[in-house]
């Protein structure tokens, strides 16, 4: 029979497992989107110099470039690998702009914007907006079917997009000495945690509503083949 003491380490040790299990996930996507980002860097890179070869060939086909033209080619290769390898890949997402942007890029929007305010963040704050944006990927890709009119949309918008920027803000609104001094018995440290795992538990929610329209939808698709097939059958 397991003693309390038992108990309550095998809880700690699921808790440590699930938080390294968040910790891992969002180093992952982090590490894919990096990826990703080089990629497209590269990419525009290549076709940059190349336009710039195929400029220079067509222009040496009609006049000789000479000593001259082929340094102002080498800079112009130089300038353009520069510049693109600099400028970035992707617009820097910020909380004003969520309120137009569509719905399904809503969610890669603030994982993005969060990430870049997570190293001012307490450590268990970190954590949970690891969680966080595990949960934003998984929203993100469940919200192509979704009509924006719907109240669905509204909530998640109103949601992702305002309150949880709002949290984070408002957090960093507060002078960096008074965020570990208690107020009514919670510090903002406290107070941002609590809103953050509220918000994640919100996020969650979210997704698993989402998913039970696609399993009813399915269901009943299934639910209609059977039908249909069966009775096809009898009829034969």
């Amino acid at each position: 029979m397991q003693s309390e003491v038992d108990h309550q380490i095998a809880r700690s040790t699921e808790v440590l497992e699930r938080s390294r299990d968040r910790y891992r996930g969002g180093a992952q996507r982090v590490k894919r989107r990096r990826e990703a980002e080089v990629l497209r860097r590269l990419g525009r890179i290549a076709a940059a110099d190349l336009a710039i070869l195929i400029g220079a060939l067509v222009v040496g086909w009609f006049v000789p470039l000479g000593i001259g033209g082929a340094m102002l080619v080498m800079a112009l290769l130089i300038a353009a690998t520069a510049l693109f390898a600099i400028f970035p890949v992707v617009k820097a997402a910020t909380p004003e702009t969520f309120a137009t942007a569509p719905l399904k890029a809503l969610p890669q929007q603030t994982e993005r914007w969060l990430e870049t305010q997570r190293p001012a963040l307490p450590a268990p704050a970190r954590t949970l907006t690891d969680s966080i944006g595990v949960r934003l990927d998984t929203l993100s890709q469940q919200l192509g079917a979704l009509d924006e009119r719907e109240p669905a949309a509204a909530e998640v918008r109103k949601l992702v997009g305002e309150q949880l920027p709002e949290l984070v803000r408002g957090y960093q609104r507060v002078p960096e000495p008074l965020r570990r001094v208690e107020r009514n018995g919670r510090t903002p440290d406290d107070q941002l945690v609590e809103g953050l795992k509220l918000i994640d538990e919100e996020i969650d929610d979210m997704s698993r509503q989402l998913a039970q329209g696609d399993l009813d939808s399915l269901a009943t698709r299934n639910r209609y083949l059977q039908i249909k097939y069966r009775d096809d059958e009898t009829l034969a």
